[in-house]
């Protein structure tokens, strides 16, 4: 009788043991996976969260029930960045969302183990992210909007706006890794247009009247915004000295600048939350295909033109994809 008990106890506790990895495996599938989202702040990631959490919910993924987003906001201010990096990863989130280059540049500094997603950066192969967009290879993966490449383009749309533009001007972000790339890609594709291209270098965190003042003495027929730099001091300082803004951010000429031709903003980063699904499903973020805008739109202020007195081709206007009145 006694070894019957002691078999019926040895076999419980041996049948304990054996749920206990199943306990414990249902325990961690039960807890909602957090998401780290790291930004700069600049422009607003208001419309980016928004997005990206719409783009989760449609993945079937909750707030509170199945995931937990921390979100990481550097105010504007890039020296936090890799301070704001640092708390994600010691917080052990299970995938960094980066919103722009400077963003998820710093998450790369911060950890060569969790996944990082772009979402979107200016571009992935000139910055250094990753060596390869159909291979990463690496931790890190998600979109390459291009802005680079297609200042070209915005170069010949202001061609076709203004004939006779002879020069532009260029705000670009000193602390931006992506300013690199985006400058060169303009001043080559300058040159073969015939545009001299004067660059002003500004850091987001400090005032810039003094910029806009010698901007505005430049007498540059347009003025091309970095998108990283797109904030409402910007547009409010283009709006007081009367310059026509253009900029790969379709938030310019929604803001009150002239022109952006660019990808949409709402599907890149709405896109950003495939990533996140595919990588939380078990995907590693190195053999994940870096994606990029297969299709760009035209937005022009039609208001801001006539302000400038700068009148719009009926064959551009025919091509806009949404014109502001």
């Amino acid at each position: 009788m006694n070894s019957r008990r002691e078999f019926i106890l040895i076999a419980g506790v041996a049948s304990l043991t054996l749920s206990f990895p199943a306990i414990a495996q249902q325990a961690q599938e039960a807890r909602p996976a957090k998401i780290g989202v790291l930004v700069l702040g600049s422009p607003t990631p208001d419309l980016f969260l928004k997005e990206l959490r719409l783009g989760l919910e449609s993945l079937g993924y909750v707030e509170g029930r199945n995931i937990r987003l921390d979100a990481r906001n550097a105010g504007n201010r890039p020296d936090r960045l890799d301070e704001l990096a640092a708390e994600l990863v010691r917080d052990k989130v299970d995938v960094i969302v980066a919103f722009q280059t400077p963003a998820a540049l710093a998450a790369k500094r911060a950890t060569g183990d969790i996944p990082i997603v772009m979402a979107p950066v200016g571009d992935a192969l000139g910055t250094g992210l990753v060596t390869s967009l159909a291979r990463p290879e690496g931790n890190v993966t998600g979109i390459s909007a291009a802005a680079a490449e297609i200042a070209g383009k915005t170069l010949e749309l202001l061609r076709e706006l203004k004939p006779t533009a002879q020069s532009v001007a260029v705000l670009a972000n000193e602390t931006d890794g992506f300013t690199k790339p985006f400058v060169a890609h303009i001043e080559r594709d300058a040159a073969t247009l015939g545009l001299l291209v004067q660059i002003f270098m500004v850091r987001p965190s400090q005032p810039m009247d003094d910029v806009f003042k010698t901007i505005a003495d430049s007498n540059s027929d347009f003025l091309m915004i970095q998108g990283s730099l797109t904030s409402r001091e910007v547009i409010d300082l283009v709006s007081k000295h009367r310059l026509a803004a253009v900029s790969s951010n379709l938030l310019v000429p929604k803001m009150g600048g002239l022109l952006a031709y660019a990808a949409s903003q709402e599907v890149m980063y709405r896109r950003a939350a495939v990533y996140v699904d595919r990588i939380l499903k078990g995907a590693k973020p190195g053999e994940l295909p870096v994606e990029q805008p297969t299709k760009y739109g035209l937005v022009i202020n039609l208001k801001t033109a006539m302000a400038l007195g700068l009148t719009v081709p009926p064959a551009l206007l025919a091509r806009t994809d949404e014109v502001i009145e």
